[in-house]
């Protein structure tokens, strides 16, 4: 054989090693029907009142904290005024913005943070909008308090 093919030879044995140490202790079981050992908390797809805002809540908001009293499709202003200021937000351009000929909405995210609540993501439904528009509640008390 020449030196090229024992060249290719070697970078395909490497490759296929690489590839095949990429799977987790967590990833097999998973394949194998056992549980992981952290749950993941449950996702629930809403819709906002007027159903026109399609979301999501992440978790489940204890019954008296700040989040069991939002809904999907608030404004930041509402949000800012039932719940007050985040202690820290976010912001950051989506994939869509990048989109040839997309003049669609959700171009934008903001995610405001809530210290021992967790955090909220706001977007822009409507295309050249600032992104203020409730799209995901994610209830994470104690990763927020690490922010």
């Amino acid at each position: 054989m020449s030196r090229n093919t024992w060249m290719v030879a070697a970078i395909n044995v490497i490759f296929l090693f690489g590839c095949a140490s990429q799977h987790t202790t967590e990833t097999i079981k998973l394949k194998h029907g056992h549980t992981p050992s952290a749950a993941k908390p449950a996702v629930r797809p809403v819709i906002s009142a007027d159903g026109l805002i399609k979301g999501e809540i992440v978790g489940t908001p204890a019954p008296d904290s700040k989040f069991s009293r939002l809904q999907i499709g608030m404004t930041l202003k509402q949000v800012v005024l039932l719940i007050g200021q985040p202690n820290r937000s976010d912001s950051r351009i989506t994939g869509k913005q990048y989109q040839p000929f997309y003049f669609g909405g959700d171009t934008q995210r903001t995610e405001a943070y809530y210290n021992g609540e967790g955090h909220l993501t706001f977007s822009n439904i409507q295309p050249d909008n600032s992104p203020d528009t409730l799209i995901r509640i994610t209830v994470s008390p104690d990763m927020a308090r690490k922010h």
